[in-house]
């Protein structure tokens, strides 16, 4: 199987100390069994060939290889994405886990984004819950019907099939990097508790969404951080959220492998300063304007239009690999300073309520944003992910105090002291 046009960056890009993967969890109510998650991975597998892959390296590309057999459920160890090597990504670009009460998946970013992840979770807490409760779960609301084939539109590009051949210029200045000191071996886990309801009303006040609402908050952190860093104004730099848009909702695709454009909304800071409401207004602004079928068009023909030429085609896998690690970097991550990636709402079918307490996404730091964060609401709660590299927590410690002080109660969690 092609990787999808989003999934040919990551394995080109990736480094010895990091793999560009995120984790999809459902906590339940009761103890997990490890026998009967392994029996509802095995019985996936035939529904879900793109995610039971390996990445192989050819002549001319990487691509996925179907697996024999189905991985084996693992017990949840260390941290959070721990390091996916190379030797790992050969066998498989999944991972199945448990620990306790809590099912986790996670998934080098060559296979899908965190909406197929999401579908995939679902899907499999469902098989599980059906072989413990010995009933069937309904397919619906995200969950897919176990016993039945993959759908072609499930396994398309849809990157190629919605590209219009118009390429966007979408130049735009490098912001901030946010620096601290690198811990090689550990992420730092902060996971902000919520109410949805104090949110979406934190949010409504600002006349917002949720999104733009945190994106806000986490730019003026890194605003009046850059300030005490850099008194002198000239010298500041652009300080922008990198924002993953799901095409699917654009363009009506079905796909579960990647189908996610960014977009860099943000201010400079040598204008002057903003007020939340302003960063709020400029926020909705740019997304609006930049997240419009027709503009996403033009992002995605950009990035496909290089694929489809003959001679680029025939050039052999080194040299591809070398020539977009240097056009990542220039066009890639240095144009944000950190990521916030929102599933939104997750909703489960009505069987599965009783036996599901907490639904989450994490996303790992990027090649070289020290921070990201990462938002999924379930049963009332919203559970806010900030991740790290470095052993400063002076960002999410802005950004929480923020939300507090805009009438957000917040339940801090982490997986250090």
């Amino acid at each position: 199987m092609r990787l999808d046009n989003a999934a040919l960056i990551f394995p080109a890009i990736r480094q010895r100390r990091w793999a560009n993967a995120f984790r999809v969890s459902a906590t339940l109510t009761e103890p997990v069994d490890p026998a009967l998650l392994q029996q509802a991975v095995t019985d996936l597998m035939p529904r879900f060939p793109s995610m039971y892959v390996r990445l192989r390296t050819g002549m001319f590309w990487y691509y996925l290889e179907e697996l024999e057999a189905p991985p084996t459920v693992r017990e949840d160890y260390a941290y959070p994405l721990t390091l996916m090597q190379e030797k790992e990504l050969r066998s498989c670009c999944l991972r199945v886990m448990y620990f306790q009460d809590r099912i986790a998946v996670e998934f080098f970013h060559s296979l899908t984004d965190g909406n197929g992840g999401m579908v995939y979770l679902k899907t499999l807490t469902a098989r599980y819950l059906s072989l413990r409760l010995g009933r069937e779960i309904p397919p619906e609301e995200g969950v897919l019907d176990w016993r039945e084939a993959p759908r072609p539109e499930e396994l398309e590009d849809s990157f190629v099939r919605h590209s219009n051949g118009v390429v966007l210029n979408d130049r735009e200045p490098d912001a901030l990097r946010l620096r601290g000191s690198y811990e090689p071996d550990f992420l730092h886990l902060t996971t902000g508790v919520v109410p949805t309801q104090a949110l979406l009303e934190a949010a409504h006040r600002q006349d917002s969404t949720v999104t733009v609402f945190l994106a806000a908050v986490l730019e003026e952190a890194i605003l009046q951080y850059q300030a005490e860093r850099c008194p002198n104004r000239r010298k500041r730099k652009p300080v922008k959220v990198t924002i993953p848009i799901n095409l699917r909702r654009l363009y009506g695709s079905r796909t579960l492998r990647n189908f996610v454009l960014t977009l860099n909304p943000g201010v400079d800071p040598r204008m002057g300063d903003y007020s939340l409401p302003q960063l709020c207004r400029r926020m909705a602004a740019q997304l609006a304007a930049e997240g419009t079928p027709q503009q996403m068009a033009g992002r995605i023909a950009a990035n496909v239009n290089p694929q489809q030429i003959p001679l680029i085609r025939a050039v052999p896998l080194p040299i591809k690999n070398f020539v977009m690690r240097i056009i990542y970097a220039q066009r890639g991550e240095s144009k944000g300073c950190i990521n916030l990636s929102n599933l939104g709402s997750v909703r489960l079918p009505e069987a599965m309520g009783p036996w599901v307490r907490r639904m989450e996404f994490i996303i790992g730091p990027q090649r070289s944003y020290p921070n990201n964060c990462s938002v999924a609401s379930y049963g009332g709660e919203t559970y806010i992910n900030m991740i790290r590299n470095i052993r400063e927590s002076e960002l999410e410690r802005r950004f929480f105090s923020r939300l507090v002080e805009l009438g957000v109660p917040v339940s801090i969690e982490s997986n250090t002291r």
